[in-house]
């Protein structure tokens, strides 16, 4: 069974980081796509990064472009998302998912609990 836990969300002043984490489990970590979405109060989910560790492959969503950065560690089954220069509409519950395709919510099979991260200005 695959399990997929988000950690390390929180409260922070504008232009502050925070660094988001995922522990996967049941999962062969580096098969295929894995990613971190997002959804604010009355918004769609939509994609932040996205990382095909197999290969190397990351994508990024254009408002996560220079302030975030994902990465992976295989030993530990971890998927790591570094959020630097945070905005207050950074503001949402962060999913992490695995077993997708780039940065499209629906292609993705597995998801987290989310973990909430909260950008006061």
């Amino acid at each position: 069974q695959v399990q997929l836990v988000e950690s390390g969300g929180g409260s922070v002043q504008a232009g502050g980081s925070l660094r988001l984490s995922c522990a996967a489990s049941g999962y062969t970590y580096s098969a295929t796509w894995m990613g971190w979405f997002r959804q604010a109060p009355g918004k769609e989910r939509e994609g932040v990064a996205a990382i095909y560790p197999r290969g190397g492959l990351k994508s990024y969503a254009a408002s996560a472009k220079g302030r975030f950065t994902i990465s992976q560690d295989n030993a530990k089954n971890t998927m790591y998302l570094q959020m630097n220069s945070l905005k207050p509409e950074d503001t949402a519950m962060y999913y992490c998912a695995a077993d997708g395709r780039l940065l499209v919510p629906p292609s993705y099979h597995y998801w987290g609990q989310g973990t909430q991260v909260t950008v006061s200005a």
